[in-house]
């Protein structure tokens, strides 16, 4: 009974861990947002991105509005986005997006990862030409007819509209477009009164590295430990 007591308390530990980091790197969305664009999500496309996302991971609408206020305010932080390219063991592309107020604590800490997980840190430009960056839209699927919506969309950057699952596996559809069709592709969904689980910049690899399971181990513990780091917004790599 303790083992099955502290298995559900590390569960639940590791859950609220998630949680914690994801309501940061949205904070931090919503920050950058409000800065460039003013607190009126209705002239801001980018502040409303910020919001869907934090609606899809359940951020309460206290720490939302919250954020908004600090960023409103004239002592709101300043973040600066960087890109981090590099490699993990066995030639694994990797890419770091990071939004920081000190760049040079968050390069020496990324760097630092990077060799404690056996990868190594590159230069801008290394990696990044082994990915396309795009739009990528999360959607709910029910009462969407997804054929419909692909032909509608099409006239709006949509490059590729298929089927994927969430975090608990629940099925979505996923819509891909050029990155600078962000702004028309979501304009064109809030137009058909579809509100995105989820709206984001992602980098896909356009190759994929096949490992096996202990290698393939040593590559998922450094994105792990990048992903931890507070200055980590996120991490995309070319593990299949």
């Amino acid at each position: 009974m303790g083992r099955i007591f502290e298995k559900r308390k590390y569960t639940m530990f590791a859950r609220w861990d998630r949680m914690a980091k994801q309501f940061a790197r949205i904070g931090k969305q919503i920050t950058m947002a409000v800065k460039a664009g003013g607190p009126n999500p209705d002239g801001n496309l980018t502040l409303r991105r910020a919001l869907q996302n934090a609606r899809a991971v359940n951020m309460p609408k206290d720490k939302v509005e919250a954020a908004i206020r600090r960023a409103s305010g004239q002592d709101a932080v300043d973040y600066q986005e960087v890109l981090y390219e590099g490699y993990a063991p066995h030639g694994v592309a990797v890419l770091v997006e990071a939004a920081t107020d000190n760049p040079a604590r968050t390069v020496s800490s990324v760097r630092t990862l990077f060799n404690k997980g056996g990868g190594n840190l590159g230069t801008s430009g290394s990696v990044a030409f082994q990915f396309r960056h795009m739009a990528v839209f999360r959607l709910d699927p029910e009462g969407i007819d997804a054929e419909e919506l692909e032909l509608e969309l099409i006239d709006h950057g949509l490059e590729e509209l298929g089927e994927g699952t969430g975090e608990k596996g629940e099925p979505q559809l996923i819509v891909h477009g050029e990155l600078t069709s962000f702004g028309t592709l979501q304009h064109a969904l809030e137009e058909r009164g579809i509100v995105p689980l989820s709206a984001e910049s992602e980098w896909l690899p356009l190759n994929s590295v096949e490992l096996g399971e202990r290698e393939a181990n040593e590559v998922l513990r450094l994105v792990d430990s990048l992903e931890q780091d507070d200055d980590v917004q996120k991490v995309f790599h070319n593990l299949a």
